[in-house]
């Protein structure tokens, strides 16, 4: 053994060999444990695939319990293993349903697609739908606010109306005299059309019906037209066989040998009477209402009936014609009694 002599007469020196032998020692320390640690690890890995090999086929055995024959074949240090028929069948049957499930799925989706669209095009359905009735109720409104005042304002308009202006609208009517002398009826038939003048006989003539234009302010030869233009437009069927005009004036549309679209249920035993107005009470100017009785006087006489049968618009099915006559009872009892009284004045001439 060889000593190993140091001299400590150098402190310096010796200190710094000690530091340096310290490092040395720790560093082979490190070594050694890091050594130790790679070789547990090793060791537990190993251990860790034995296990598995060990255990792999069992739990493959366990995975396929219907299995006809599952055979391992151990080689190279490794299990591998065999497929047979029923293993073979059971992967085609489970890719199969897999198949199936994701068929399944693309339709669901596709059908929610399908839904969400009907559901966006129901949505935008709506929307036009309510723009469009909200743009109706605007014209609505519109179209309200232009006519409401001219309604308003037209009964006091048309009595200014001057006399030259009225003059030339009865000159649009043709001057033929009818029968009934005294009573200026003025004959302008309508052309014989579906919608107010069928042309089919009156059968009978039990009783005079009276009516209102509902239409305030429009002359005897406006509503006239208005009967003759329904043979053109159809938007209704409407005709009265007389029209007696807020001046007294009146105009025979329909010969009192055919039927006119006055009274719904009465059309083939009665004759009507239109009248016209310009206030909005319906009540008739003094100049139609002596018109009124005078032809309704003629009527009676020339169909041997009497006062009594005479009847409103409103005595057959209720509708409220003419309005005044409807809204005043006495009003039309008074016309009766007038009616009464003027036959009877007319029968001691």
């Amino acid at each position: 053994m060889e000593l190993e002599f140091i001299d400590i007469s150098d402190r310096g020196e010796y200190q710094s060999r000690e530091k340096a032998k310290q490092q040395i020692q720790k560093a082979r320390t490190r070594q050694r444990s890091q050594q130790v640690r790679r070789d547990v690890y090793q060791r537990q890995r190993r251990i860790e695939q034995r296990r598995n090999a060990e255990q792999g086929p069992r739990r493959r055995m366990a995975e396929y319990p219907n299995e006809d024959m599952v055979n391992l074949v151990s080689g190279s240090g490794h299990a591998t293993r065999r497929q047979s028929a029923g293993e073979a069948a059971f992967y085609q049957n489970r890719e199969r349903q897999q198949q199936l499930k994701r068929q399944e799925l693309k339709r669901r989706q596709a059908r929610e697609r399908y839904r969400q669209k009907q559901l966006r095009k129901r949505r935008l359905r709506v929307m036009m739908m309510k723009a469009a009735i909200l743009c109706c109720l605007v014209l609505l409104v519109a179209l309200l606010g232009m006519i409401l005042p001219q309604i308003f304002s037209g009964s006091k308009e048309r009595e200014k109306v001057p006399d030259m202006a009225i003059q030339k609208e009865k000159e649009t009517v043709s001057q033929k005299p009818a029968e009934g002398p005294g009573l200026g009826i003025v004959e302008d038939f309508l052309t014989v059309n579906e919608y107010s003048r069928p042309g089919e006989p009156l059968e009978a003539v039990n009783n005079i019906f009276v009516h209102y234009t509902a239409n305030p302010g429009t002359s005897a030869a406006q509503n006239r037209s208005y009967f003759e233009n329904l043979g053109l437009t159809g938007e209704t069927s409407a005709s009265a066989h007389f029209v007696i005009g807020y001046e007294g004036e009146i105009i025979q549309c329909i010969p009192l040998e055919e039927i006119a679209y006055a009274v719904q249920r009465r059309n083939y035993d009665s004759v009507s009477i239109e009248c016209c107005y310009l206030d909005r009470n319906g009540k008739f100017t003094d100049a139609t209402y002596d018109s009124l009785v005078k032809l309704s006087a003629w009527l009676l006489k020339k169909y041997d009936l009497s006062p009594s049968d005479m009847r409103r618009h409103y005595d057959e099915g209720g509708k409220k014609c003419p309005l005044y006559f409807v809204e005043h009872e006495e009003a039309w009892d008074q016309f009766v009694r007038d009616l009464e009284n003027y036959m009877a004045n007319k029968a001691e001439t």
